[in-house]
Formats: structure tokens, C-alpha cells, sequence
């Protein structure tokens, strides 16, 4: 489907080297998916439940002979934890459909090519480098 333009971009790369085109690519949609996940959630609220947690958290663990308040502090953790999740949904269904669209190109691209470095696969290659692009990504941008 799109196919065409997927290859005029990256064609050439994927012919020099697979490895190096691979590690592009996953640096590209790390950024394009972190950016997505910044700008289209609330960063502010997100910190104020991520903090709220941490400290929550901290107070669970000096009740450990109170385990009524204990419960408590466990109950609003997950309240705060569902808020979180609740505010992630939106970028994750905006960048849903292109990110399919993407990796049914790179299954019929790259799985004639077959393992990329020590025995991976392209997926395995992705999936660990846009692990630590994401990391590094998240970090840099402060996004939460």
C-alpha cells in the first residue's frame, strides 16, 4: 500500500546497511510516538500523580503495622495510576494506526533480510533499540 513511499525514503539506507537503517527508523518513531505522548497529554497533572505516588508509596511503607491506612494509600495509588493510564490513551490510539501501517511495511522489507546483528530478527533489533531511544528520549524531554 504504501509501500512506494516508505522505500523512496528509507530504500537506499536498507540497501547500505539494514542494521544502521533499522536503528533510523526506530529512532524516528521513538521520537515521533514520545513526542506525540508530550504534547497531546497533560505533562503537568502527569508529574503531580507521578510524585503523588512516590510519596504515597513512602507512607504505605511506614505503615507497615497499620495495614487499614495501609489499604488506603494503596487504594489512592491505584486511583492516581488510573488517572495516569486514563490520560496516556489518547496518543496511544492516535499513533495506533501508523505505527501498523509502518511495521507491515518493515515485516515485508526486512524479513527477507533475515538477522540483522547476533541472531536477531529486525523486530528484536526494533523493540530493543526503541527501548532504549524511548529511555533516553523520555529523559531528555522530560516527559512523563
Amino acid at each position: 500500500m504504501l509501500d512506494g513511499f516508505f522505500n523512496s525514503i528509507f530504500g537506499s539506507l536498507i540497501e547500505w546497511s539494514p542494521l544502521v537503517s533499522m536503528l533510523i527508523i526506530s529512532l524516528i518513531l521513538t521520537l515521533l510516538t514520545s513526542l506525540a505522548y508530550k504534547f497531546l497529554t497533560n505533562q503537568k497533572e502527569l508529574k503531580q500523580h507521578k510524585e503523588d505516588m512516590k510519596n504515597l508509596q513512602g507512607e504505605i511503607k511506614k505503615l507497615k503495622d497499620n495495614p487499614e491506612k495501609a489499604m488506603q494509600k494503596q487504594k489512592e495509588i491505584m486511583e492516581k495510576n488510573l488517572k495516569m493510564m486514563g490520560q496516556n490513551i489518547k496518543p496511544m490510539i492516535i499513533t495506533f494506526i501508523p505505527l501498523i501501517i509502518i511495521f507491515g511495511w518493515l515485516r515485508v522489507t526486512y524479513d527477507p533480510i533475515g538477522k540483522l546483528i547476533f541472531g536477531l530478527t529486525w523486530f528484536w533489533v526494533y523493540l530493543i533499540s526503541a527501548i532504549v531511544f524511548s529511555a533516553i528520549i523520555r529523559k531528555v524531554l522530560k516527559i512523563y
